[in-house]
Formats: structure tokens, C-alpha cells, sequence
């Protein structure tokens, strides 16, 4: 009988160790198992955790997408307020404190590029400046690229060119500066006659009178003689205003955003003219 019972009993412990090594894995390895179940569970854990982080991702590229393709459809008047919104809040923080940086070369170059957009909804008649902004536009770019971190403000320019004695040359950049900020002197005066103007003049007055008080004054007589051939062919006002008016918009929309440029780009332009004078620049006319 006892011999009986301690059989028994071995045999129970038998099966107990049996069934331990069973469940501990082959060879004993129930810890390691343990610890690759719970590396697969984190796994998966990370993975469903990535998934919230991809869609925010496509969510901002998909709203970046129609960001552009709404601006696609914006006049360069909507464009232009968008360029110095940057630069105005960059600049001046929302309050004025002396001094201000110089003006910056990308938003200035940016600008005379829808400067040249509205030059050719005039059309032919602005033949002869849109080549000479479009000259200005090219030869100011071609500096900056040669070194953006030097070239990234424009009185930078305007020192590099004063020190070499050239500012004052006819290919200088001092006069691409200078000349295409008249030019946007002619273009925001215009607009601003356009959007004030209640007797509805017809267009070539508006133009006549931009002129006289922008560009005139320092244009010499070969400028001036072509000048006034180009005023023949002005076209209507109703034409150039559906010409300015972007896609969604009406007429009521474009008076708001010429009173928005006009508030945003003269100061801009102020402080252009301002900087010019400080090297005795502002005073420089055309042949």
C-alpha cells in the first residue's frame, strides 16, 4: 500500500512537471514567449497609433491642395495683398517700431511680376514700360540669385552697388529698383483713380492722370514721345475692369481689395523711396 500511494504520488508530480514544461514553452522558454507577445501587442499598438498621424498628414496636404487651387482663381490685386500681409506683419509686428528692416528682395520681386500682369491687361498701350520692368525684373533677379543669404533685403543691393561706384550706371540695379518702384507708384494710383473715380471718366483719363503725377516727372523726352503714341490704344474701362476682376468676384469686391493694396503697398513703397533718398538715388531720370 505505501508503496502503492508513493507511486501514485510520484507518478501525480510526474504529470504536474509534465504539464509545467508544457506550458512554459519548448525548451522552458515561457518568459521569452511572454515578452514576444507582449513586443507583437506593441507593435500593433504603435501601428494603429501611426494611422491618426498619416491621415492628419494627408489632411494638411489635401488642404494645402485646395489652398492653391483657390488662389489660382485670385486676381493680382488679391495676390498682392496676400505678398505684403507677410511682409507687413513680419515687418511691423501690427505696431511701428523704429527702425524697420530694409525691404525684403523676394516680396519686392514678387510684386513686380503682378505688376506685370496688370501692365498687359492694359495691353499694347504698356508695351514700352512692361519690356522695361521686365528688364529691371531680370537683371534685379539675376543678382539676388548669385547670392541669396547677401542679396536677401534690397538695401543690400543698393550698398554693394554705392561702394563699386556703379549705382548710378544705366544697367544698375539701384536703377531696376528705383524704376520699378515708380512703375508701382503708376499702378496703385491708377487703381486708386479707378476705385475712387465716381464720373466715370473714361479710362485713358484715369491713365493720363496716373501718369502726370508718377512717371512723368521723370521721364525725358524720347520716354515721354512714347508714351503718348502708346495712349491711342488704351483700351475701354469696362474691358480692363473685367480684366482685373478674379474668378467669384464682383465689382464691389475689387473696389475692397484696391482700398486693401492702396493701405498695404504704399507705405511699402514709401519706405523704398525713403531708402533711395538715403543714398541720393531718388532724384535719377530716364533719356
Amino acid at each position: 500500500m505505501v508503496v502503492e500511494t508513493e507511486t501514485g504520488r510520484d507518478e501525480s508530480e510526474a504529470a504536474a512537471a509534465t504539464a509545467s514544461a508544457m506550458d512554459d514553452g519548448p525548451c522552458g522558454e515561457s518568459e521569452g514567449g511572454g515578452d514576444a507577445a507582449a513586443k507583437a501587442v506593441g507593435a500593433k499598438d504603435a501601428g494603429e497609433g501611426d494611422e491618426p498621424k498619416e491621415e492628419e498628414e494627408d489632411g494638411r496636404d489635401r488642404e494645402e491642395e485646395e489652398e492653391e487651387a483657390a488662389k489660382r482663381g485670385w486676381s493680382e490685386i488679391r495676390l498682392a495683398i496676400e505678398e505684403l500681409s507677410a511682409v507687413d506683419v513680419e515687418r511691423r509686428g501690427g505696431k511701428p517700431p523704429p527702425p524697420l528692416p530694409p525691404p525684403p528682395t523676394l516680396t519686392f520681386l514678387a510684386l513686380s511680376h503682378l505688376l506685370l500682369q496688370v501692365l498687359d491687361k492694359i495691353g499694347p498701350t504698356m508695351a514700352v514700360l512692361r519690356l522695361d520692368v521686365q528688364r529691371n525684373i531680370e537683371r534685379l533677379q539675376e543678382l539676388y540669385l548669385l547670392d541669396p543669404s547677401k542679396y536677401y533685403n534690397l538695401e543690400e543691393i543698393l550698398e554693394k552697388e554705392v561702394d563699386e561706384g556703379t549705382a548710378r550706371k544705366v544697367d544698375s540695379c539701384a536703377r531696376a529698383i528705383l524704376w520699378l518702384t515708380r512703375s508701382m507708384d503708376f499702378t496703385i494710383a491708377l487703381l486708386q483713380r479707378l476705385e475712387e473715380d465716381s464720373d466715370q471718366k473714361c479710362f485713358a483719363q484715369l491713365v493720363e492722370s496716373a501718369y502726370m503725377v508718377t512717371l512723368k516727372p521723370w521721364h525725358g523726352w524720347i520716354s515721354s514721345a512714347a508714351y503718348k503714341i502708346a495712349m491711342k490704344l488704351i483700351p475701354d474701362r469696362k474691358m480692363f475692369i473685367n480684366l482685373l476682376v478674379g474668378k467669384c468676384q464682383d465689382c464691389a469686391a475689387l473696389k475692397e481689395e484696391i482700398r486693401k493694396l492702396a493701405k498695404l503697398l504704399k507705405p511699402f513703397l514709401d519706405d523704398i523711396h525713403a531708402m533711395m533718398a538715403k543714398f541720393r538715388l531718388d532724384r535719377l531720370k530716364s533719356t
